[in-house]
């Protein structure tokens, strides 16, 4: 059975990104699990937010697996490598309904908290960065229901923490 992850990175106060949505506070090592993590997953999903900021890195990092990208908007727009929806629910279930691997769930905060109030997120794994920001984006936000978690392991890096969670259902 596929199983969504949230795998991310956030401050030591549980931002995600700063205000602007700028991620350069990050160490370049902080997703350090990160290659075989990436070997784990064929499809990544990840709200619009996050889609655009990807776009500013460079090209698009994740050409080797199927993208989706959830947005408001009606107008779906098109690029050769994300398919764009709108329907979350539909979408996911339709997505799940299929065989493959894991699915990643990138971010952003706003699409963290529709999974997560969906119930479709089966595992988090967080690597917290030995950072205060003081203020910025939420790793989680509107939350709508309580989620217990099961500690499933932890992996020190040195400068950070990894945490991986099991969400009890």
């Amino acid at each position: 059975m596929r199983k969504i992850i949230l795998f991310i990175a956030s401050s030591l106060d549980g931002y995600i990104a700063k205000n602007d949505g700028s991620v350069d506070w990050l160490p370049a090592n902080s997703l350090s699990g990160y290659d075989n993590f990436y070997k784990s997953v064929d499809t990544v999903m990840m709200g619009k937010k996050t889609y655009d900021q990807v776009l500013t890195f460079g090209p698009f990092p994740y050409v080797n697996k199927k993208s989706y990208v959830f947005t408001r908007n009606n107008t779906i727009q098109t690029d050769e490598n994300v398919q764009f929806a709108n329907d979350v629910e539909k979408s996911v279930k339709y997505i799940l309904s299929n065989p493959g691997k894991d699915i990643w769930l990138v971010g952003g905060s706003k699409i963290i908290s529709v999974f997560m109030n969906l119930g479709f997120v089966d595992e988090i794994i967080l690597s917290v960065i030995p950072t205060i920001l003081g203020g910025g984006i939420s790793l989680f936000r509107d939350m709508r229901n309580e989620s217990k978690l099961e500690l499933i392991k932890t992996t020190d890096y040195g400068t950070l923490v990894e945490l991986h969670y099991k969400i009890l259902k």
